[in-house]
């Protein structure tokens, strides 16, 4: 994927789960916007090359949650 598709992409995913973080965790948007720009999980998904981003949401959202609960994340094998 090119950098341009990539950078096209990023804002769909993360409205995603932000979404996702709204309804799960009972936040308003603006805090959940918050948690996921302040958390490892987006510094790795902002990264391209970490091909992540082809998570599902509720993937991501799992690995947000292990982030908060642990303090790390560990990725799946696929």
């Amino acid at each position: 994927m090119s950098q341009e598709q990539f950078v096209a992409m990023m804002p769909y995913i993360c409205a995603d789960l932000v979404k996702m973080i709204v309804q799960k965790q009972h936040l308003a948007e603006e805090a959940a916007i918050c948690k996921l720009y302040a958390s490892q999980l987006y510094a790795v998904l902002e990264r391209e090359e970490t091909k992540i981003w082809q998570y599902s949401t509720q993937m991501l959202y799992s690995l947000l949650e292990q982030e908060e609960q642990t303090g790390t994340i560990r990725f799946p094998d696929v």
